[in-house]
């Protein structure tokens, strides 16, 4: 026997296939898997997973004891684990950081809206990010993993189990750690789950994927996900060269052609995009900026017969040693002023938890520091 070679204790077998996790599984997925379980009996299934994180060892009431019992031996229900919760001290933002199995931390926030009671779910899909946009945080940790999809939907599951009492979470948006279509497959997956009734019950108009655009992945995505599902995407500057200095994919996938997809998209949907725009002070907040986005936004506009929603987002510097700064506010007033006044709807996005790194931007400031 050669020194690499292994002991000939029998044949080398390969490993056995990972459990699917049951809170990534739709109720007709869970019919398909499990001979004789109903579909009536595979919303129960769904229901209680996202209810409780697991399925229990007693068959619940409705359900038959053989193909439940079958059920738990194929599936898994693994569940990320709580190591910090910061509330911010200045708005009710509040920044959750979470363990996986294998020690990856990944961070969420929950957001509030203006009516009482509703709530916001900002989740990661990525630990880390390859993206390398030069004003977001996440940037300096790399990219380290994918998620899975359970990763992702766990997320929501857990910070819908820490609300106060009555509250609800009424959206969900993928614009924390990761770039969406970077994870195709995992977030399409998530989606499902997330507007699936028996599961998380999300309806797909509160749905967002913010993303810095990569061709393929969008257009992949426009063709799978429900119609209501809105994409939020992050211009950083409408002249050329300049949003090639602050997001590098505008290199291999240019503007242009993200939004050629997405207005072929909001014609056929009627459905607008939102253009997420993050004010540089001097960077790209200038006149020409203006005339720039102004331009992109008529030409959006005569390509897609709709009005996109333009959301003007105040930077959050990222340390003593960001070399970009927010712009000033008559800045982002001369942006508001002289796009919304042709008639784009514009609106100010309020990033809160900004003390607790959990502004826009921020999130992985902390594990990037190590």
């Amino acid at each position: 026997m050669g020194r690499g070679d292994p002991p000939r204790h029998g044949p080398v077998l390969p490993p056995l296939p990972a459990m699917e996790s049951a809170s990534a599984l739709l109720p007709h997925e869970l019919v398909h898997r499990v001979p004789g379980l109903d579909v009536a009996e595979a919303r129960r299934v769904v229901s209680l997973v996202h209810r409780l994180g697991e399925l229990p060892a007693v068959t619940p009431a409705g359900v038959r004891r053989a193909p439940y019992q079958a059920l738990r031996r194929l599936v898994s229900t693994p569940h990320l684990t709580l190591v910090e919760e910061r509330p911010s001290a200045i708005d009710p933002f509040v920044k959750y950081a979470f363990a996986a199995p294998d020690g990856a931390i990944v961070e969420a926030v929950r957001i509030p809206l203006e009516r009482p009671g509703r709530f916001v779910a900002c989740v990661s899909c990525q630990v880390g990010c390859g993206m390398g946009c030069a004003f977001c945080g996440t940037a300096r940790l790399g990219h380290r993993r994918q998620l899975a999809s359970w990763e992702i939907i766990d997320q929501v599951r857990q910070l819908r189990g820490r609300l106060p009492a009555g509250s609800r979470i009424h959206g969900v948006v993928f614009q924390g750690m990761g770039e969406p279509l970077a994870n195709l497959a995992a977030v399409l997956t998530t989606i499902r789950v997330l507007c699936e009734p028996a599961a998380l019950a999300i309806d797909a108009c509160n749905v967002t994927v913010s993303t810095a655009g990569l061709v393929p992945g969008l257009a992949e995505l426009l063709s799978s996900i429900p119609r209501r599902v809105r994409i939020a995407l992050s211009i950083g500057s409408a002249i050329p060269a300049r949003r090639l200095a602050l997001i590098p994919s505008e290199r291999q996938h240019p503007l242009a052609g993200l939004l050629a997809l997405l207005a072929a998209h909001a014609r056929r949907t009627r459905v607008a995009p939102v253009l997420s725009y993050t004010l540089l002070g001097g960077v790209n907040d200038t006149d020409e900026d203006i005339a720039a986005l102004t331009a992109l936004i008529d030409g959006f506009l005569a390509a897609a017969g709709l009005q996109p929603r333009l959301s003007l987002i105040t930077y959050n510097r990222l340390g003593v040693d960001d070399p970009f700064v927010p712009a000033p506010p008559e800045r982002l007033d001369a942006f508001r002023e002289r796009i919304g006044g042709r008639g784009t709807p514009v609106v100010r996005r309020y990033s809160g938890g900004g003390d607790v790194e959990a502004a826009c931007g921020q999130l992985g400031l902390s594990l990037a520091r190590g």
